[in-house]
């Protein structure tokens, strides 16, 4: 049986797996929109998402993942990362899209990482004695 320690070790392993895969993913993802490929201008097009407002999109994307992996602003990052993908999960529901559903597991990734990493995220939630 596990002591304590060990479960708390793994415990911040697979946390900072999570947040560092979810962090190399959004920055995959701007890549993605700094490239413009024809199949993702496509997508985006159809969305209302072109030139200007999609290398937007992709510094948008650099800048919530970069402020999310650091640990002294994970915090402020989460809170940028949630607002980000959930925009994303409301753009593609909105336009009928059943894409809405891999933001949807990033971001699910994003709060077990932080979690994960930082238990005491959640205090708000825990029953007052």
């Amino acid at each position: 049986m596990r002591d304590d320690s060990t479960r708390s070790r793994v415990r911040l392993a697979v946390g900072n797996i999570l947040v560092y895969l979810v962090g190399v993913l959004v920055v995959v993802s701007a890549a993605l929109k700094f490239a413009q490929p024809p199949a993702v201008v496509t997508q985006f097009r159809e969305l209302g998402y072109e030139g200007g407002k999609l290398t937007f999109l992709g510094i948008l994307e650099v800048s919530c993942a970069l402020v999310f992996v650091v640990p002294w602003t994970r915090s402020v990052g989460l809170l940028l990362i949630s607002s980000y993908l959930g925009g994303a999960i409301a753009t593609h529901v909105g336009h009928g899209q059943a894409a809405a559903f891999g933001p949807a597991v990033l971001l699910a990734l994003a709060w077990l990482g932080a979690w994960l990493r930082h238990p005491h995220l959640l205090w708000s939630f825990r029953t007052q004695e």
